[in-house]
């Protein structure tokens, strides 16, 4: 029974969200409403997206041949999964690998909008990532792009470590390299950019492995630094021009341009995994919690 596996949580039989009895807070300055939207229509179709999924997703698959998860259905929980896109990508492209699939955000909002896309058979939690309500529950956590937004990183990845069950693990993206930081970053709330040696301190300062670590988005990358180059001084901007230029530079490309990039950026998986890029703009961690 769900009850059983979540006495801290009771569903709203109106949205079908789950709850727990501590009210749960919103942080609207980590996570910019204006977002929400512009996410709900890019994750489909924009080829960052199609790559990201397709790069982590080859990421788990090539874990669960280890002799710890073979032969299992996994319970996985997207943290901080904002509208759904990836929880959607993994119903879709791989449903017989899970037993159960879940999705967890702060705002309401996000939740809601998750509903209309996400499979009826997700599982919607309102919940604080810095206070989660289950012990040793989830097989698999996903946080990304999320620990960029983050004062408090470290708090958040020993909740992660609390939730998963003993050889459990989570997979982190993040924006990588400082190189890259741009008004892009400030405007979408960003705190700070990884290296992979920032994924191992953060692995050992909160008591689990990481297992490994690849930087994606290379064959790109040189695209993206030269657009980057031409920078803009985000404190000026008014609120309204804030969100009209975050709706100008996260819109997905003309088709043929996106089909384009899509493709490039589907030669890094396996390539990725095969040679492991020196750089890249993203960066994916693997952490497992210790068996004992």
């Amino acid at each position: 029974m769900q009850e059983d596996l979540d006495p801290l949580y009771q569903r709203d039989p109106a949205t079908g969200i789950w709850s727990p009895r501590v009210p749960v807070r919103h942080c609207a300055d980590q996570y910019d409403p204006a977002l929400f939207r512009v996410l709900l229509r890019m994750q489909p179709r924009h080829f960052w997206y199609r790559g990201r999924h397709r790069f982590v997703l080859h990421a788990l698959k090539r874990e669960l041949r280890s002799s710890h998860f073979r032969g299992r259905r996994l319970r996985a929980i997207d943290l901080g999964g904002g509208c759904g896109g990836w929880i959607s990508y993994l119903a879709r492209k791989s449903p017989a690998m899970f037993a159960e699939l879940a999705l967890a955000d702060s705002s309401l909002e996000c939740l809601q909008m998750a509903r209309d896309v996400a499979s009826q058979a997700v599982r919607l939690y309102h919940a604080d990532l810095r206070r989660l309500d289950w012990k040793e529950r989830w097989d698999v956590a996903f946080l990304l792009d999320v620990v960029e937004h983050l004062p408090d990183h470290l708090e958040v990845l020993g909740q992660v470590r609390q939730i998963l069950r003993p050889g459990g693990l989570a997979l982190v993206t993040a924006p990588a390299l400082n190189v890259f930081w741009s008004h892009n970053d400030e405007l979408v709330g960003h705190v700070r950019r990884y290296s992979r040696r920032d994924l191992r301190a953060l692995a050992d300062n909160c008591t689990m492995e990481l297992r490994w670590s690849r930087y994606f988005m290379f064959l790109l990358s040189p695209l993206v630094l030269l657009h980057r180059l031409r920078n803009v001084d985000s404190a000026t901007l008014s609120d309204s021009d804030r969100v009209a230029l975050i709706e100008r530079t996260h819109r997905t490309p003309p088709p043929w341009l996106n089909a384009t990039l899509a493709s490039v950026f589907s030669l890094e998986t396996p390539l990725g995994f095969w040679l492991p890029f020196p750089w890249g703009t993203s960066v994916l961690g693997v952490f497992q919690k210790p068996l004992a």
